[in-house]
């Protein structure tokens, strides 16, 4: 098991230094889900757009090591960019000579099951020699790829806020926040939601929609302890356990086989408290292929487990109060005899 980066020891639950931290963390959260957006810059010569040079941000953008090379033309280093139109407004801009600029472009960058969605603000610059003409066509732009991604979340969950307040049965917002996520997130993953018993001592299944049912069946009522998975042992430490290959991690030794039919290789998992700081279940990310997270990653799921929160804690509360008033009705009603 992977240890989370800066994980510490939090403050009681409903004392001050807790609040504090907790504003803290949130800010951190927010800071993490919308990123840093760097500049990437590239200079392109002819009309073919050989690349002649380029910053580490732009390899890093367009796919990293694999494609770290110059003196080749650029739909030649991205053929995806030709059909997706880039390629012609090169073109366009080396032809004419006249400045394009692109406002929260989408870009497929890559091909295969390693493409993924990206979004830029950039420009096309023509580059002119000496007497005015044009030679090439500089590139200058911003990655906002985290920033649109953090704006969809927000949308999401502000969503299942109001879901909340409206008092949604649980079953659905709990299903509706899973769904968001797996829609919204930038890699394929599959997300899983947990509710503790009234003891604490097992989980039960509260949504899951891509994992298998079999899979959401067999994990049905698992306890909670130390190297019962991801989830069970998260629930047990009240802190994330990260698991980045569970084909090679003791915690999964006892669901391995089932993890493998199942197709999962990888899960994190967050544990859901409120705010005494018991236990309300977890909130688990599984993917296909073993991974680590990044600090987006978790600031992610702590966000949308702090939600899950909100939601259970309504719900058991909407019960309790449920329970009450039907005392107090046989109560009454005995009386009434």
């Amino acid at each position: 098991m992977t240890r989370v980066p800066g994980q510490h020891v939090s403050p009681p639950a409903g004392t001050a230094d807790a609040r504090a931290a907790a504003a803290t963390g949130a800010d951190h959260d927010v800071r993490a889900l919308f990123g840093h957006s760097t500049a990437v810059f590239a200079s392109l010569a002819g009309p073919a757009h050989m690349l002649e040079n380029a910053n580490e941000a732009f390899f890093t953008a367009i796919g990293g090591a694999e494609r770290t090379r110059t003196g080749l033309p650029l739909g030649q280093l991205m053929p995806e960019l030709v059909e997706q139109g880039f390629i012609g407004l090169l073109d366009r801009v080396y032809r004419t000579g006249a400045l394009y600029t692109g406002r929260e472009a989408r870009v497929v960058l890559g091909v295969g099951p390693t493409a993924r969605e990206a979004f830029f603000d950039f420009t096309y610059e023509p580059r002119l020699d000496a007497g005015g003409n044009v030679m090439g066509v500089r590139v200058i732009g911003v990655e906002t790829t985290q920033i649109k991604q953090a704006q969809r979340l927000t949308a999401e969950h502000r969503a299942l806020l109001e879901q909340i307040a409206r008092q949604a049965p649980l079953p659905d917002v709990l299903d509706g926040m899973a769904r968001a996520i797996e829609e919204l997130a930038p890699e394929e993953i599959m997300v899983s939601v947990l509710l503790a018993d009234a003891d604490g001592h097992h989980l039960h299944h509260g949504a899951a929609p891509s994992l298998p049912a079999f899979y959401n069946e067999a994990i049905d009522g698992i306890a909670t302890g130390e190297g019962v998975g991801s989830c069970g042992t998260a629930a047990h430490r009240r802190t994330p356990v990260i698991v980045t290959d569970i084909a090679t991690d003791p915690f999964w030794d006892d669901f391995r086989d089932l993890a493998d039919k199942a197709g999962v290789a990888a899960c994190w998992s967050t544990p859901i408290l409120a705010r005494d700081g018991s236990l309300l279940g977890t909130f688990a990310m599984y993917h296909r292929v073993p991974r680590a997270p990044e600090e987006a990653d978790l600031a992610l799921a702590r966000v949308f487990a702090d939600t899950a929160a909100l939601a259970i804690e309504r719900h058991q509360a909407q019960q309790a109060q449920q329970a009450a008033e039907a005392r107090e009705k046989a109560a009454r009603d005995d009386l009434a005899f």
